[in-house]
């Protein structure tokens, strides 16, 4: 199976800025579209939910994803090769199984472009 090359949002200095911290030109807000557009689906949170459980540098074979939902294997793939196409997750084949984890940084990027600045006085 080939590695596909895929770009990760948010590594640019502007994206990362937060949402606040600058009106997005035309190029971020497509880039994260497709990250939030994938996680939009309810499967698609789930299954990103556990990937990322896993911990940093922790990965899920996709043997351990499919019971825990009542769709068909192949649906199972279409959701996760969305998540892939999105930037969120990677794979590799070990024999029969495919492992998955979450992307270095992907999560702590979309946080801080979430996070809004703290102002003084400001309570939670």
């Amino acid at each position: 199976m080939s590695k596909q090359e895929l770009e990760v949002i948010g590594q640019d200095a502007a994206c990362c800025a937060g949402l606040s911290a600058a009106p997005l030109d035309a190029d971020q807000a497509a880039e994260l579209a497709k990250v939030f557009k994938a996680l939009g689906d309810p499967v698609r949170l789930r299954l990103m939910s556990m990937i990322a459980s896993r911990g940093e540098g922790g990965e899920v074979c996709v043997c351990e994803l499919t019971p825990a939902f009542e769709l068909s294997q192949p649906t199972i793939s279409h959701h996760l090769k969305l998540l892939r196409q999105a930037g969120l997750i990677d794979c590799e084949r070990r024999g029969t199984w495919v492992y998955y984890w979450v992307l270095p940084g992907v999560l702590d990027r979309l946080a801080a472009f979430l996070t809004a600045p703290q102002t003084a006085g400001a309570t939670a």
